[in-house]
């Protein structure tokens, strides 16, 4: 990484935070670190970093409330690093604005090859590479997508979607007919194949899903192809 960034990182286990700071200086950030989520939010605002990293269980807020309240003021990448394994756990940082996580104990190759992979994709604000050349205004059904402003709305009413899952609903209507293997939509939407088997491909649609009112049993709008990927509904 040749140009200046700054990260900020809040963790409340001595060793990992070290482990933390080592590798992202190692990767040329200017590291500041916390040991709180209340030192983390006032850290954030006042540095403004192109990335913190967010332990879930930290001594007086939840990471989850960290990270909620980040995403008030700030666009940086956030990922998440906890030892609570569960899905929920990953659904509801994913949910609220991480942008990915790892789960403790981590290699710190793996860390650094997931910062470098987000800092690869374009950030707020811009297109979606896969809708580059379409219309601004996309219709599926009673589902409306404008590429421009990033907006969602279904029956008229608008959705909030977090950047990651307006860029997938984004990718899948920019080819309605076509089916999308999970590391085309990696390839795609973070510019990288480096994510593993998909799995984060299926947590942030299973949050797009929800939001649209749809299931996995029920795709109005997005249909699972088994073995393969994603591809819209009937519409």
């Amino acid at each position: 990484m040749t140009e200046s960034r700054s990260a900020v990182v809040v963790e409340d286990d001595p060793d990992i935070r070290q482990l933390l700071v080592t590798v992202l200086e190692q990767a040329g950030f200017t590291v500041s670190e916390t040991a709180s989520g209340a030192a983390g939010i006032a850290k954030a605002r006042e540095m403004q970093p192109d990335l913190v990293t967010l332990d879930l269980s930290l001594p007086d807020i939840d990471g989850i409330e960290v990270c909620r309240e980040l995403r008030a003021f700030t666009d940086a990448y956030v990922v998440i690093i906890t030892a609570r394994g569960e899905e929920v756990d990953r659904l509801i940082g994913l949910e609220v604005g991480a942008d990915d996580y790892l789960t403790k104990p981590f290699s710190p190759r793996e860390l650094r090859a997931r910062v470098a992979a987000m800092f690869r994709r374009p950030r707020a604000k811009k297109a979606n590479p896969a809708a580059e050349g379409a219309e601004a205004a996309m219709r599926f059904g009673e589902l409306e997508v404008d590429t421009e402003s990033r907006e969602v709305h279904v029956a008229g009413e608008p959705l909030e979607l977090t950047k990651l899952e307006f860029d997938l609903l984004a990718t899948l209507l920019s080819n309605p007919r076509r089916v999308w293997p999970r590391d085309v939509l990696l390839e795609q939407v973070w510019q990288t194949d480096w994510l593993g088997d998909g799995h984060v491909v299926d947590v942030h649609m299973a949050n797009l899903r929800r939001k649209l009112g749809d299931s996995a049993q029920n795709g109005r709008y997005i249909r699972t192809v088994r073995g393969v990927g994603y591809r819209l509904g009937p519409g």
